[in-house]
């Protein structure tokens, strides 16, 4: 076994935040794409399920956790620095809402300027006790859940997230081993319950508009944070091992430039679909090989560049935003 923990405390985010990014680009590229309705009986169909049990709801819930992470850890390093974490920040938030703003213009519902906003409403929270922050984002998460309110999700989830650096969470995990394996088995049976009652509400009726098809995406959302937490628990138990570490160590590369592969899938996305005229063309299922491919070409392009640079390129400019100084790129031999 080799734990990661420690300095190298942050590759497990990576890891998790490249692994969020997988399961993001697969709802987006439907959505994107304008995906067929799926004929009843087909494969596009049981993709379909699979897609609404399994992703749908559940890794932009881990994307809203990691940023909550970020951003207890980059004001409390920054201040430890003698740095003003907090102006820091704001200009770091200023930089993703503009990012997110150009980034809405070609996608519509985009998560930056989201997260840049509601990070700013967490801002006051910062210096809040741990266990008061705990108290609010589980009561915030219950009641959004509860209502269905997909855009208010993240709210909450950035603000457990904040209270998870405040818990260090992520430190000395394998010393946690044991609490990590309880809170996973946990929100496995949860999860499993969680599932199985959401698959028993799909409509027999077909894709058509009803009550009982949103009933299941209502119950989807509902559900999404108890079925992410498996997944996180999951996932970084497994990042534990050094087989794992070196399996996943693609997703390691991904996660560190993971606004710059945030954004290019959009990117890619868009050359599919208006490059090569395939919007509104293609099939649920067809948008699964579609994603591979994605995944291919930005795995390798990852590793590859931080290979020979120490940000993605975005991440660069983000950080030059944000210190108002040009950060060195190139790595030195």
């Amino acid at each position: 076994m080799n734990p990661i923990e420690g300095s190298n405390r942050i590759q497990t985010l990576d890891y998790l935040r490249g692994f969020a990014l997988l399961g993001i680009l697969l709802i987006n590229s439907v959505f994107l794409l304008s995906a067929r309705t799926p004929i009843p009986g087909t494969m596009d169909e049981h993709y379909w399920k699979f897609l609404y049990l399994f992703i749908e709801g559940r890794f932009f819930t881990i994307f809203s956790f990691l940023f909550g992470i970020g951003f207890y850890l980059f004001i409390s390093r920054a201040i430890a620095k003698g740095n003003n974490g907090y102006i820091l920040f704001l200009r770091r938030l200023l930089a993703m809402f503009l990012f997110g703003l150009i980034h809405s213009m070609y996608h519509p519902g985009e998560a930056l300027s989201i997260y840049a906003v509601f990070g700013l409403l967490v801002l006051p929270l910062y210096k809040l006790k741990k266990e008061l922050n705990l108290v609010i984002s589980l009561g915030l998460l219950f009641v959004f859940s509860l209502v269905g309110m997909k855009v208010l999700l993240p709210l909450p989830m950035i603000l457990l997230g904040l209270t998870a650096g405040q818990y260090r969470v992520f430190e000395q995990i394998s010393a946690k081993k044991k609490k990590i394996i309880w809170f996973t088995m946990i929100a496995f049976i949860l999860s499993v319950l969680a599932l199985v009652y959401q698959n028993q509400q799909l409509p027999t009726q077909g894709f058509q508009e009803s009550n009982s098809l949103y009933w299941f995406y209502y119950i989807g959302l509902m559900v999404g944070p108890i079925v992410s937490s498996f997944y996180v628990g999951a996932y970084v138990l497994l990042v534990q091992s050094s087989f794992f570490q070196r399996l996943f160590s693609p997703l390691k590369a991904y996660g560190r430039m993971a606004l710059t592969n945030y954004l290019m899938q959009t990117v890619f996305i868009m050359i599919v679909g208006y490059g090569l005229n395939l919007s509104g063309q293609i099939h649920y299922l067809q948008s699964l090989f579609i994603c591979l491919v994605i995944y291919l070409i930005q795995l390798l392009y990852s590793i590859i560049w931080l290979r020979f640079f120490h940000f993605g390129p975005l991440e660069w400019v983000w950080r030059m935003f944000t210190y108002l100084e040009v950060p060195p790129l190139l790595k030195r031999k």
